[in-house]
């Protein structure tokens, strides 16, 4: 099989394989075709997807077009989705709950084998690609906030951790599952006040066993979340609707009630964000300020360490891409049921009751 890794757009530094990976993927016979740069923003250059086996293209178009089965980690911009091919296989982070319906119709139209690499899911209901990105975004969303509460970036000008005798900042996280159990772990491991909330008990249960009650839980509910953003210098937005939009649970109130300095990180943008008052931002202009509270939304957090993030994407991956690579996808019956499970669209067909429903489709 032709297997394409294109290069990403601005903002997105990831690649989808590593040289190790394309290695292991012509040794099983197939044919890898990297775009010119494509690794570059994770520090890996043309010469080691050449020295791995690789071929590089030097156009962009190419990439796309020439192969069956196309890797991405961004979703496919309006240019790209045009480009894509009849029957072609391909992954990435689509996001399509927080995409336009053309781009459903797009899939549709052209027999589309896209599967979701936020979607994907085992038995046991684990997002196995999804939960390695959510470790670094829960970890990375604590060293954001402690960066964004310096006066420098207009925040309260508190150390996240405090001091002998001067109190940590107060940090509630809303959401207890991967981003929200990593984000947990590393604010409570530079000192701060954690109170974590999620609405379910069962999930606060095991957050409580695992961290020995060192952390607050509450239920979050709309009278709980509202009294919790009042004494917050830090909220960490980490809900996750699997394959939804992600419900607004922070309203612009709750936002004017809280202080003047304080950050938001909305880790959850990437499916439309948990907080009224957000919006995505992108690296180079990652935060904003509003109702005095500052305001971080930048999607696919993990891009921000490209090089750490790419080798973890591989390693999850890479298994999944030898599978579908090795037998294809001709039937629904051949395809691995986590792999099926993250199918958007397939054979003209949109398999995902979600976006069904989203966009009233056939």
């Amino acid at each position: 099989m032709i297997i394409g890794i294109p290069k990403e757009q601005p903002g997105e530094r990831r690649v989808a394989l590593t040289p190790a990976g394309v290695k292991t993927l012509v040794r099983a016979g197939h044919t890898v075709m990297v775009e010119s740069d494509a690794g570059t923003p994770s520090g890996i250059s043309d010469k080691e997807f050449v020295e791995a086996g690789g071929q590089i293209v030097f156009s962009h178009e190419e990439a796309i077009r020439r192969v069956d089965f196309l890797l991405k980690v961004g979703a496919p911009t309006d240019a790209e989705y045009d480009m894509l091919n009849r029957d072609q296989i391909v992954f990435s982070f689509f996001h399509l709950a927080v995409a336009d319906k053309l781009h459903v119709e797009k899939l549709m139209q052209k027999h589309i084998a896209a599967v979701g690499l936020e979607t994907i899911e085992t038995e046991t209901r684990r997002l196995p690609v999804l939960h390695t990105m959510s470790e670094i975004a829960g970890q990375l969303s604590i060293m954001v906030a402690a960066q964004l509460l310096e006066c420098n970036s207009g925040g309260r000008g508190i150390l996240l951790g405090g001091l002998p005798g001067v109190p940590a900042a107060s940090v509630v996280i809303l959401g207890g599952g991967v981003v929200g159990h990593h984000a947990a772990q590393t604010a409570l491991g530079l000192g701060a006040q954690v109170l974590l909330m999620d609405a379910d008990l069962e999930k606060l249960q095991t957050i409580d066993r695992l961290f020995s009650k060192k952390i607050t839980t509450i239920i979050a509910n709309e009278y709980n979340i509202a009294k919790a953003l009042q004494f917050a210098d830090v909220v960490i937005g980490a809900v996750l609707i699997h394959g939804a939009k992600t419900p607004k649970l922070i309203t612009e109130s709750m936002v004017k009630t809280m202080k003047t300095g304080a950050v938001i990180i909305d880790v959850s943008i990437d499916q439309g964000g948990c907080v009224e008052t957000s919006r995505p931002t992108n690296p180079k202009d990652p935060f904003f300020v509003k109702h005095g509270v500052i305001h971080y939304c930048v999607p696919n957090m993990a891009s921000s360490v490209a090089r750490t993030a790419t080798f973890a994407l591989n390693n999850v991956l890479l298994p999944y891409i030898l599978e579908v690579a090795g037998s294809g996808v001709d039937t629904v019956e051949k395809i691995n049921p986590a792999i099926r499970r993250g199918l958007y669209t397939f054979q003209g067909k949109c398999l995902h009751p979600k976006i069904v429903e989203l966009f009233e489709l056939k």
